[in-house]
């Protein structure tokens, strides 16, 4: 079994990627209960961006919590951790309604979603690709 196989399936891996994702999911948290974020307005839609961007991390780090097979992360944990960075966008989105000066969007859950995707399948690719 190649090195890279084994140190993503490796228990301690997997543990880091546990406190990695529980760090992450707090930042996000946090950045979701200001008010507003001043951040310079580049191009249309940059916000979209944004949130795919955390959540490709977000995503990358819950599916490093399972442990990857032989061809990669089965497809199983890889539903699951789209499934759980989803709720996770859900939540944080529900969570701005009750901020002052933030408001809840259907588009940015959309964002997260095709963010985690994208980290996910990220992820997975850098396994099988390196676990040959």
């Amino acid at each position: 079994m190649p090195a890279l196989h084994r140190l993503a399936g490796h228990p301690a891996t997997r543990l880091l990627g546990l406190v990695l994702a529980l760090f992450w999911m707090a930042v996000l948290y946090h950045l979701s209960d200001q008010p507003a974020i001043d951040a310079p307005m580049l191009f249309p839609g940059q916000d979209k961006l944004f949130h795919a961007i955390v959540y490709a991390v977000l995503g990358g780090l819950y599916l490093a919590l399972f442990r990857p097979g032989p061809a990669g992360y089965p497809a199983q944990a890889r539903w699951l951790a789209l499934g759980l960075a989803v709720l996770y966008g859900i939540s944080d989105e529900w969570h701005q309604a009750f901020v002052p000066g933030r408001d809840p969007d259907v588009l940015d859950v959309l964002a997260d979603g095709v963010g985690a995707a994208v980290g996910i399948l990220v992820l997975h690719g850098l396994i099988r690709r390196f676990s040959r």
